[in-house]
């Protein structure tokens, strides 16, 4: 398990938890990352990401992504 930032441009993953303030889980949560999700890195730059989950493609700066931890799909 590591965070997303580590996932590679092209990789699937599955989202396995979601840490932070409750604020910020309630945040990701809603924009779907929820534990069992799929989610593909479409593109990283400096740690930032643009992934695509759920038929949306969402921009998720470093410190944002570095909360949800995931594993291969």
């Amino acid at each position: 398990m590591l965070p997303l930032t580590f996932a590679s441009e092209g990789d699937w993953v599955i989202v396995r938890k979601v840490s932070g303030a409750a604020e910020t889980k309630k945040h990701l949560e809603d924009l779907g990352f929820v534990v069992g999700a799929e989610i593909q890195v479409i593109s990283s730059h400096g740690g930032n990401l643009i992934i695509k989950i759920k038929d949306s493609s969402l921009a998720l700066v470093r410190e944002m992504a570095s909360r949800i931890m995931v594993s291969a799909a």
